[in-house]
């Protein structure tokens, strides 16, 4: 059976789908699962289309094993099941932090473009390094099978010069310290949904993505193209997130250091791994947790976390010249009723109205506000695997 794998691989985790070919309209995986705790206890959980489990098992490796090796061990493991799959791969697609300034769209993946993409590894320190090294692996092992890169980046090209410049000196700017945006694919795939649910009016109107998840931003689109986001030159800036504070003073970081002593790896600690709903709450960083939870710091974190997401609304409505529609997508975002409830109450003022009834749907692609609204108000679940898999059989022209 030929088949198409997809890899989103980070420092700690290698998450995986595999869809049949030909590949059609949202298809669902016939396979999927991730890889966690790489560098510690590997697991090893691989699910089928029904979502049941297929395996899950403990991949082992000997004491100090280096973080790289564990994770070249990882990515065998997976290869070694596919194979027990009898499955044949016709092509890899990687989700890749940064294309930079050179690719604005998904491109195949040559010594030539490897090379380039490792020259972006400064840009993205902490995810670039992880993205390229499946893409190195799987050359190595089947230096024949076509490989993909889609990047995080390339949906926020269409940005103008002023959503993307930070007032700082030009010479920074000139490397690179702008504004690039992330969680890309889920964007591109929610644009191509927007007429359908909103029909194409609202849909080429003035837009806020919200992609709620542990790691958390918003895009606002005019014309189905993004003009604003709120992540940044890294993908720490703009909302709370689970671990990640989001914008805050700069002069924090100087504080830090100054008061407590923290080194550039403290910094990066607190800032993704220490804040957000995890940092405030003191508790978690999963929003079930919060939102079953009767602390007081569980309800503040919440609270925080939906008025700094309606606060960026704001922002994006000005960038993009009004407000015909908000889309929440991402784990919180297709599945909290709280948080979409209380992230509407904050745009009240602004006309929007939430359907309590509406808002209990889950799992499809529907409208949730009332019908005097001014604002339209949808859920649409993402596809991010199905994105990557879609860019990889075009480009490739896979039947």
């Amino acid at each position: 059976m030929k088949s198409l794998l997809i890899i989103n691989a980070g420092s700690s985790s290698l998450k995986f789908a595999v869809f049949a070919l030909p590949l059609t309209q949202d298809a669902p995986s016939i396979y999927r699962g991730q890889i966690d705790g790489i560098g510690a206890n590997t697991q090893f959980v691989a699910k089928d289309v029904d979502g049941k489990v297929l395996l899950d098992t403990i991949i082992k490796s000997p004491e100090g094993t280096p973080l790289e090796e564990q994770q070249q061990l990882a990515l065998d493991a997976l290869l070694n099941w596919i194979e027990a799959q009898n499955i044949q791969l016709a092509a890899v697609g990687h989700r890749v932090l940064h294309g930079g300034e050179d690719y604005v769209a998904p491109v195949a993946i040559t010594p030539e473009v490897l090379a380039k993409l490792e020259t972006f590894i400064p840009l993205g320190p902490l995810h670039q390094p992880h993205n390229l090294r499946p893409i190195r692996a799987l050359a190595k092992k089947y230096p024949s099978l076509p490989q993909v890169a889609c990047f995080d980046t390339a949906f926020h090209r269409t940005q103008p010069w002023e959503a993307v410049t930070y007032p700082i000196p030009r010479k920074f700017t000139k490397e690179g310290v702008i504004r690039w945006g992330f969680h890309g694919s889920s964007y591109d795939y929610i644009s191509r949904q927007l007429e359908g649910v909103l029909g194409k009016e609202k849909a080429h109107g003035a837009v806020v993505v919200a992609h709620m998840g542990n790691g958390a931003s918003m895009s606002a689109l005019r014309d189905l193209k993004c003009v604003a986001t709120t992540m940044g030159f890294t993908a720490a800036e703009g909302m709370m997130m689970g671990t990640r504070c989001g914008t805050i003073d700069p002069a924090i970081v100087l504080y830090l250091m100054e008061r407590h002593g923290y080194s550039a790896a403290d910094v990066s600690r607190f800032l993704y791994k220490e804040s957000g709903l995890l940092g405030v709450s003191g508790i978690s960083q999963d929003m079930r947790t919060l939102e079953s939870s009767d602390a007081p710091e569980a309800k503040e974190a919440l609270k925080l976390f939906c008025y700094r997401a309606a606060r960026e609304i704001g922002s994006l409505a000005m960038a993009a010249g009004g407000l015909d529609a908000v889309v929440f997508t991402g784990g919180i975002g297709e599945n909290s009723q709280f948080v979409r409830n209380a992230v509407v109450d904050y745009l009240a003022w602004m006309g929007a109205k939430l359907d309590p009834e509406l808002n209990k749907v889950r799992g499809k692609a529907h409208c949730v506000h009332t019908a005097d609204s001014k604002v339209a108000l949808a859920v649409i679940p993402t596809n991010e695997e199905w994105m990557i898999a879609h860019h990889t059989t075009t480009l490739l022209s896979l039947k």
